[in-house]
């Protein structure tokens, strides 16, 4: 639960940023953030929670 909170933030951050900086349009801000949820609830939501859990540990076992 706590890689989709801080994914969630960071996406939210990374949508903010590109609304403000890049002039992303409102609009197109909110169909992706409704694409977001449509798709978490959907058959491939699992998939990608376990994508992302997988990929957060990749990362955090690395040594840099």
């Amino acid at each position: 639960m706590t890689i989709a909170v801080s994914a969630v933030i960071l996406l939210g951050v990374f949508v903010y940023l590109l609304w403000r900086y890049a002039r992303l349009p409102l609009w197109q801000a909110a169909i992706c953030a409704a694409f977001g949820y449509f798709l978490a609830s959907s058959s491939i939501g699992p998939e990608i929670g376990d994508a992302l859990r997988a990929l957060a540990r990749f990362i955090a076992g690395l040594e840099l």
